[in-house]
C-alpha cells in the first residue's frame, strides 16, 4: 500500500518538458492569446505562412484572422498601425522579420513609440511588443544577419529584451505585454531550432535583471542572446585549464542592470564582454566604459570586449564564422586577461585574415 502511494506522488510530480525555443516562443504567443482578449499578432507572414521562422504556425487556425492579421511589405505601415491599435486600447504584438528590416520602421519606433509618453506628459503609454529576428550564423547574407539591438538599446523610452534560453524564450512575452513601455524582442535566429528541457517550475521571468548563468571566480564573460552558448562553451573550455569563468547573461539590454554586472566584476576583478554587433559604439563599448566608471577599483586587467568584424556580415561559411565572435576568440580573451598565455589557433588565425588584428 505504501509503495502504491508513493508510485502515484511521483507520477503526479511535473517532470521537465521537451522543446525547442521556436515551439517556446509560440506557447508563450498562444497563452497571450488566450488569456486577453486585446492582444492580437500582426506582421508580414505570421498567419498563412506561420512566421517567416515557424514561431506562429498554427495560430491562425486557432485564434482566427481577426487576431493573426498578415501585413503588407511595409514595416513602417503595420508598425505604426500596431502603435495606434495600442493607444487604442489594444496589446499588439508586432512581428519584423529581421532587425535590418526594423530600419524601415525606425521612424515609428522611435519618434513615436518611444516619445509618445514624454511628449504627453504621461498621458499615452504605447504599450506594444515588437519582435524580430536578429544575428548571423545562417549563411543569410548582409541585408538579414546584423545584429542592431544595440542601436535600440541606445533609446530612451524602450525596454529592450533578448531571451537566449528556453525559459526566457517562454516566459519573457507576458511580462513585456504588461509593461506600460514599447517592448521590443530580439530573438537570435540561430536559438530558434535549439532544443532543451523546459524545467516543471520555470515560471513568470524577471526582466528588470540580468541573470548568472554559470558562477565563477576568475574572469565575468557577459554577453546576451545568440552568443550566450558561445560564452557557456568558452567557459567550459576555461574549466579545464583551471581558470573558472562566470557568465553573465543580461537579458534586459535596456535598462542595463548594472548592479548584476558589477556584482560579478566585484568577485571576479576581470571582464570579457561578448557582443555580436560591430566594435565601434556598441553595447559592449558602454558596458565596458560603465565597468571603467563604476568599477575601475575592482579590475585587475582592462576589459576585453569580443565583437564582429566592422565588414557587412559575409555570405561564405567561412567568412561569416571568421567575422562573429567564436568560441576560440573568447577564450583568449579571457585568457589575456588572467594574464595565461594564449596558444595560436585556427580562430584566432582567421580573425586576423579578416581583420588585420588580433581580439
Amino acid at each position: 500500500m505504501t509503495a502504491t502511494r508513493t508510485r502515484t506522488a511521483k507520477s503526479a510530480t511535473p517532470s521537465d518538458r521537451r522543446t525547442t525555443y521556436r515551439e517556446a516562443m509560440r506557447e508563450a504567443l498562444r497563452e497571450a492569446l488566450r488569456n486577453d482578449e486585446r492582444v492580437f499578432l500582426m506582421g508580414e507572414d505570421v498567419g498563412r505562412y506561420g512566421g517567416c521562422f515557424g514561431v506562429s504556425l498554427g495560430l491562425l487556425e486557432e485564434f482566427g484572422p481577426e487576431r493573426i492579421r498578415d501585413a503588407p511589405l511595409s514595416e513602417s505601415a503595420f508598425v505604426g498601425a500596431g502603435i495606434g491599435a495600442a493607444l487604442g486600447g489594444m496589446r499588439p504584438i508586432v512581428e519584423i522579420m529581421t532587425v535590418n528590416f526594423s530600419l524601415l520602421a525606425l521612424d515609428q519606433i522611435l519618434n513615436n513609440a518611444a516619445t509618445l509618453l514624454h511628449m504627453s506628459g504621461g498621458q499615452l503609454p504605447v504599450p506594444i511588443v515588437i519582435r524580430m529576428t536578429t544575428g548571423a550564423g545562417r549563411q543569410l547574407a548582409a541585408q538579414h544577419s546584423h545584429s542592431l539591438e544595440g542601436w535600440y538599446a541606445h533609446i530612451p523610452g524602450l525596454r529592450v529584451l533578448a531571451p537566449a534560453t528556453l525559459t526566457d524564450a517562454r516566459y519573457m512575452l507576458a511580462p513585456a505585454l504588461a509593461d506600460p513601455d514599447p517592448a521590443l524582442i530580439f530573438e537570435h535566429g540561430s536559438l530558434y531550432n535549439v532544443s532543451g528541457d523546459l524545467p516543471a517550475d520555470a515560471g513568470p521571468v524577471d526582466i528588470d535583471h540580468a541573470s548568472v548563468r554559470r558562477p565563477g571566480t576568475d574572469v565575468s564573460l557577459i554577453t546576451y542572446g545568440g552568443s550566450l552558448p558561445k560564452a557557456l562553451a568558452a567557459a567550459e573550455d576555461l574549466a579545464g585549464d583551471g581558470i573558472s569563468a562566470e557568465v553573465v547573461d543580461l537579458r534586459t539590454l535596456r535598462p542595463l542592470d548594472d548592479a548584476t554586472i558589477g556584482e560579478s566584476v566585484a568577485r571576479t576583478h576581470r571582464a570579457v564582454v561578448i557582443d555580436e554587433g560591430w566594435r565601434t559604439g556598441s553595447l559592449a563599448a558602454e558596458i565596458s566604459a560603465r565597468l571603467t566608471e563604476q568599477h575601475f577599483y575592482d579590475l585587475d586587467a582592462p576589459v576585453e570586449r569580443v565583437c564582429s568584424a566592422e565588414v557587412p556580415v559575409p555570405y561564405a561559411r567561412r567568412l561569416e564564422e571568421a567575422a562573429l565572435p567564436q568560441v576560440g576568440r573568447i577564450v583568449a580573451a579571457a585568457r589575456r586577461t588572467v594574464g595565461e598565455p594564449v596558444p595560436a589557433g585556427a580562430d584566432e588565425a582567421r580573425w586576423q585574415s579578416v581583420t588585420g588584428r588580433s581580439g
